[in-house]
């Protein structure tokens, strides 16, 4: 079965950054795109940001656009996630996303990936 692997989470000061990656393992896959989803303590797991390895297309929340940079080496089914200029309302566990078969185009909802990693905490305090 394929594994997704969260690192680089942890804590930092409002205006920080941060890099988070996700590594598969297990068996071997091509993924279609591969994407970073969000949740904080009674809310619903939220969209961040996607990758979808033809062309190299990205897609961002609004909430992270212009902060947040999402790349990736398709041929290693790794991604990652730049996160600058870091806000409180940042704090969440970050998980990863891969999606195996072609899809849509936003990729925005959790409902159209397949694997997922077990999270790694970001806490940006003020």
């Amino acid at each position: 079965q394929v594994q997704l692997v969260e690192s680089g989470g942890g804590l930092v000061q409002a205006g920080g950054s941060l890099r988070l990656t996700c590594a598969a393992s297990g068996r071997t896959f091509s993924s279609y795109a591969m994407g970073w989803f969000r949740q904080a303590p009674g809310k619903e797991r939220e969209f961040v940001a996607r990758i979808r390895w033809i062309g190299g297309s990205t897609y961002y929340a609004d909430s992270v656009k212009g902060r947040f940079t999402i790349s990736g080496d398709n041929a290693k089914n790794t991604v990652y996630l730049q996160m600058n200029s870091l806000k409180p309302e940042d704090t969440a566990v970050y998980f990863c996303a891969a999606r195996e078969r072609l899809g849509t185009r936003s990729l925005s909802a959790p409902g159209e990936y397949d694997y997922w990693g077990q999270g790694t905490q970001v806490t940006v305090s003020s």
